[in-house]
């Protein structure tokens, strides 16, 4: 089990209902589903933030940083 977690949820997130941390079955789709929230999160977000997946300890991490 692979698991994605939010490095820290903005208000937009939590608005979004995000989950802090989901499970997935393989790396690949853990990736796959990590990488398209990101982006949508990049792209549908108030833009204060930008979001990137990076692996730590056999798991997935968005990490959040500042646009200003």
């Amino acid at each position: 089990m692979v698991e994605v977690k939010m490095a820290k949820m903005c208000g937009c997130a939590k608005r979004a209902k995000i989950e802090e941390v989901q499970t997935f079955e393989t790396m690949d789709i853990a990736l796959e589903s990590a990488n398209n929230l990101a982006d949508k999160m990049n792209k549908t977000f108030c833009q204060k933030h930008n979001f990137q997946v990076t692996e730590e300890n056999s798991n997935l991490v968005i990490q959040i940083a500042s646009n200003r």
